[in-house]
């Protein structure tokens, strides 16, 4: 259709372009529920040990490290998740982070379950976190292509059954089915052992899919 027709009928409906996209967005993100309100960590559950830190700062939520943490750390979801599409936005100042999803927290803060790596040089890793290792991972040089260093990326997990989707700025990185990944369990946002690190995260939404959905 030649634009200026399509302005003609947008007007004729009473629609301005700007209202017509703003349409289509908000249903592109139909069914998605917010994880994090943008003001508090209300629905988290926090760390208890020291030297980690999570916050929110400029609506985001933000990690910090003081170089000197025992081990890995995770804000997590309380609520467990089974089939969803999880978008989120994150900006690694330094260190290594990462997403996880399908996890379990153990009564001292570990978690364990596969996780979409945030790191240099492991940008677009599947790893699993006190388990398998690395399970899969997109080459290193393109990964450098599509990733803003020092930036927001945007991230989206799909996790159908046995199958998982990752997504970093519209690029499928990882599309992996795997026996071994659990049916269920948390959302979790971690802090690396090693030197004093900075993480920050928004944006943060999850559609849960029903059988029928999948």
């Amino acid at each position: 259709m030649h634009h200026s027709n399509r302005r003609h009928l947008l007007r004729i409906f009473g629609l301005s372009p700007i209202v017509a996209l703003a349409g289509r967005i908000q249903a592109a993100d139909e069914g998605f529920v917010s994880l994090f309100d943008g003001k508090s960590l209300d629905g988290w559950v926090l760390p208890k040990a020291s030297g980690v830190s999570f916050s929110v700062e400029d609506g985001e939520i933000v990690g910090r490290t003081d170089g000197k943490i025992a081990k890995n750390e995770f804000l997590c979801t309380p609520k467990n998740y089974g089939d969803f599409v999880l978008k989120a936005r994150v900006k690694l100042r330094n260190g290594n982070s990462g997403i996880q999803f399908r996890s379990a927290r153990a009564e001292d803060g570990a978690v364990s379950g596969p996780q979409a790596d945030v790191a240099d040089d492991y940008w677009g890793l599947l790893y699993e976190e006190r388990r398998r290792g690395i399970l899969e991972r997109y080459p290193k040089e393109e990964a450098d292509k599509i990733v803003k260093k020092g930036d927001w990326n945007d991230f989206r997990v799909e996790a159908v059954g046995k199958h998982v989707r990752i997504y970093i700025n519209g690029t499928k990185v990882i599309d992996r089915k795997d026996d071994k990944f659990d049916d269920t369990g948390i959302i979790a946002l971690q802090v690396h052992v090693g030197p004093a690190m900075e993480v920050r995260y928004k944006d943060i939404s999850i559609k849960e899919m029903k059988p029928k959905d999948s």
